[in-house]
């Protein structure tokens, strides 16, 4: 067959033709014997073209169209093989080079951000620690002191951000593990709550803690992993439901599941936003200072416990974030 896709297909357009053609022809000279083998060969040969439409052009636009959806959700550098020549392994050959590139853009781009992050930390470092230590300078005062505080302030902000950066990067290179051991879900909210609760309360936020109705079974986790969940979604409850001064939080078991709900009463999230939230760096239409990538990292680590976080907009107003973990590492 020709290696040329349309070739193929306008020699079969015309063979067909031609077959149409001679029946015809063979049904005018009353043929009939000619003519119904004719038509037989024709219902033979538009079974074969179906089959090869099938075969060479359908199935294979179908593999692309995965292999692009893969890509498109992360898989980069991957390849699929085709060794068609025609048109089709020409597509396969483009999409396989953009593979690699994209796959070299993301490396170059984590790279980058990892380098940047690591020579940011050591300085960062160094102004916390001299901005704490001038602030208890009796010396220090007015003025002076209130910008010494905001220094301190800015500084831990861009240090969580340089973390969150880190993390990103460990999630890119293949380097974010966990330590997962059979851990109290109830002890480590709680813990989670009563760390960042002066924090909350300094900001004028109250934080409502629904405790479950019965014992929750112990489960198999990272605690300092599922901490660093449960403080992300408070603070992002803090900045973006401050309106609201109002956090509810709970635990309850939902089947083979352990279920963490976060609700704040703010403005919510806008619907066109919602599905895109949980991607990197994406920020939407919130002004509020950030790298885009803490829930990136907190769906990352829900999901290595084989778990899910949902994200949503609740009844009445406001944000609500569900967590589900399960209870047994077979589930």
């Amino acid at each position: 067959m020709f290696k040329n896709l349309r070739t193929q297909l306008t020699v079969s357009v015309i063979a067909a033709l031609i077959l149409m053609l001679l029946s015809i022809w063979a049904v005018t000279r009353e043929y009939m014997i000619l003519a119904v083998c004719v038509l037989v060969l024709i219902c033979f040969y538009m079974i074969y073209l179906l089959f090869w439409f099938w075969k060479n052009v359908s199935e294979p636009i179908d593999r692309l169209t995965q292999f692009a959806a893969e890509i498109a959700s992360g898989s980069y550098g991957s390849q699929l093989e085709d060794r068609r020549d025609n048109e089709i392994g020409q597509l396969t050959d483009a999409i396989n080079d953009m593979s690699d590139k994209v796959a070299q853009a993301e490396k170059a781009r984590t790279d980058f951000i990892s380098q940047v992050s690591h020579e940011l930390r050591t300085p960062l470092t160094a102004i916390t620690g001299w901005s704490e230590t001038i602030a208890f300078d009796p010396a220090v005062q007015g003025d002076s002191l209130r910008g010494i505080n905001i220094i301190s302030k800015e500084a831990e902000r861009l240090t969580g951000m340089v973390t969150e950066l880190l993390e990103f990067t460990r999630i890119q290179d293949g380097r974010f593990n966990l330590r997962v051991e059979m851990i109290d879900i109830a002890e480590e909210l709680e813990d989670a709550l009563f760390t960042y609760g002066k924090l909350m309360k300094q900001a004028g936020m109250d934080v409502n803690y629904k405790a479950p109705d019965e014992d929750i079974p112990m489960i198999p986790g990272d605690p300092e992993r599922l901490k660093q969940v449960f403080l992300n979604l408070l603070d992002n409850a803090m900045i973006h439901g401050g309106d609201g001064k109002i956090i509810d939080v709970s635990l309850e078991r939902d089947g083979a599941f352990v279920k963490i709900i976060f609700r704040d009463y703010g403005n919510g999230i806008p619907e066109a936003e919602l599905p895109h939230v949980k991607e990197k760096f994406y920020k939407g239409s919130s002004k509020n200072r950030g790298t885009g990538i803490g829930l990136a990292v907190c769906d990352e680590i829900v999901t290595r416990h084989k778990g899910r976080m949902d994200i949503r907009n609740a009844d009445g107003g406001g944000c609500m974030v569900l967590i589900y973990l399960p209870i047994s590492s077979r589930t």
